[in-house]
């Protein structure tokens, strides 16, 4: 058995019979790393010896598990290895988001989110590749190296949790936290034939993870599946009062939700073979009920763009398709300012941005330009700053910055803001009379490394439908759907505030009833 190949509800279930020991998994999935990360290129730092001594405590718990029989109780993650966005702070373990100006920085605390994953046992591989600052769609804009994406070595990953979807892609992780700003987490996903969970806005504690755009950060998991994303989710959710914007809502039990509501549909598989062919689906065996019943789908008109890619439109629909033979009823939606997202974003996310970043003088902590460390202190933030950031973190400071000053703040910063509110109140509109909204989670599969580098708005066009949900701050899901022209296809599943059930028993009926999730890249 390929133990690196596991899902985590299957790895849990192996540790808790003591078929496999977490030494030995945690050892597989170290090794899967040394044997394809030099090609994939998805880990900034790997901390193997942390990891191994890790397991061995884990194993410990489990001996005492299985002493103490059937009334044992053990942490949901026990034992389970996983690899965390650079984004995200990790005590004594190097954090650069991605950039030279963090280069050096070795944070002296744990996110809340690292403390919730410790306590559930989970065992830290090491930190993975993003965009600096989470400032891209692609991973290029790292200033170390450019992710690649498993299905591809020639192509891009996505981004900016393009370093996390690719390791879980490739089986170097069991799963992966990233951060979704306007799409980080759904978008790599997408790409990748994996499962990227944006939450609310709210729902997960942003404490210790290093700051893009204050009002749209969120954590979320990418996993090999629906059931482990809804078991990561509930494991790092959950009011945190360090954490200003965290809120206070009861967390569900996602699993139960998903085990308990009796989402056993029949089994669909691609009408037509190979994964590079996206054909419509044919029901395998009896049908066990009709898991969606009941339940309505908003599919709306503005997520069908002239340019988008036909294989990925062909797939989303006949994802549709799929919902319907499985109970769902379809709703055409309508979220007309669905076209003002992507440069509302662009306005707010830069001017949150300038102001958060502010704090990288050279002076506090990270990179000081060293030939200007006994300089005066304006010469030491300057040229700091300069060497520090790579061009698309600077793109974006000066952008913000232009829009929040004197003059500009009301023609762009404050109607921004407005517009905002009436994509909010799309959404709101909409799941008056749906229940979940669904639409492709990019308009392309992945596209050449290099290819649109040097022309930032249609790097920009990448999250073309994945900006809306963090303006109004809704939950999304992506999950695989099929593939075009042999690269993975993503389907975007969104809900009201707070109703991440109600997305994931969607998404999980569909990935239940097809194969698209079970596949594999060759490496």
């Amino acid at each position: 058995m390929d133990l690196y190949r596991l899902t985590i509800h299957e790895a849990r279930a192996l540790l808790e019979k003591g078929e496999i020991s977490s030494v030995e998994l945690t050892r597989a999935v170290l090794d899967r790393i040394s044997a394809v990360d030099e090609r994939v290129q998805a880990y900034l730092t790997v901390v193997a010896d942390r990891a191994l001594a890790q397991a061995k405590a884990a194993d410990a718990q489990w001996v005492e598990y299985r002493r103490a029989g059937k009334g044992g109780v053990t942490p949901p993650l026990l034992g389970i290895p996983m690899a965390i966005k650079d984004e995200i702070c990790t005590l004594g373990v190097r954090s650069t988001a991605g950039s030279k100006i963090l280069n050096n920085f070795v944070p002296p605390y744990n996110a809340t989110v690292m403390e919730k994953l410790n306590a559930a046992g989970a065992i830290l591989l090491g930190k993975t590749n993003q965009d600096e600052f989470a400032m891209g769609s692609s991973t290029e804009n790292s200033r170390y190296f450019t992710t690649r994406n498993p299905w591809d070595l020639t192509r891009v990953p996505g981004g900016s949790s393009g370093g996390s979807a690719a390791a879980v892609a490739a089986d170097e992780a069991l799963f992966a936290l990233g951060t979704d700003t306007g799409g980080s987490v759904r978008q790599p996903a997408g790409l990748t034939n994996t499962v990227g969970v944006r939450p609310s806005y709210g729902r997960v504690s942003r404490y210790g993870v290093i700051a893009f755009a204050s009002s749209l950060d969120q954590v979320g998991p990418i996993t090999k599946d629906v059931r482990d994303a809804a078991l990561v989710l509930r494991t790092i959710a959950g009011h945190d009062p360090r954490e200003a914007t965290s809120v206070a809502q009861p967390v569900p039990d996602y699993v139960a939700a998903l085990v308990g509501a009796g989402l056993v549909p029949a089994r669909l598989v691609p009408a037509q073979g190979d994964h590079g062919t996206q054909g419509d689906h044919k029901i395998q065996g009896d049908h066990k009920g009709s898991p969606l019943r009941g339940v309505r789908v908003g599919v709306p008109r503005e997520y069908f763009i002239e340019g988008m890619q036909k294989g990925v439109e062909d797939a989303v629909r006949a994802a549709v398709r799929v919902l319907e033979s499985l109970g769902a009823t379809t709703i055409e939606v309508n979220l007309p300012h669905t076209d003002y997202a992507l440069p509302t974003y662009y306005l707010l996310a830069p001017a949150e941005a300038s102001a958060n970043l502010a704090r990288y003088d050279g002076v506090k902590y990270g990179y000081r330009a060293p030939e200007h460390a006994n300089a005066e202190m304006w010469t030491v933030m300057k040229e700091t700053r300069g060497e520090g950031f790579g061009a698309e973190v600077k793109r974006r400071i000066m952008l913000g910055t232009y829009a929040l000053s004197a003059g500009y703040y009301d023609a762009y910063y404050l109607k921004a803001q407005k517009v905002r509110t009436l994509i909010k109140q799309d959404f709101d509109k909409a799941f008056e009379t749906v229940d979940v909204i669904v639409g492709p989670t990019s308009p392309s599969v992945a596209f050449k490394i290099g290819e649109k580098v040097d022309d930032p708005l249609q790097m920009y066009l990448a999250d073309v439908f994945t900006l809306a949900q963090s303006l109004a701050g809704i939950p999304a899901v992506s999950i695989p759907c099929g593939f075009a022209d042999g690269l993975p296809v993503g389907l975007q599943v969104m809900a009201r505030a707070f109703d991440e059930t109600r997305m994931l028993q969607v998404a999980y009926a569909y990935e239940q009833a097809t194969e698209w999730h079970a596949r594999r890249p060759v490496l």
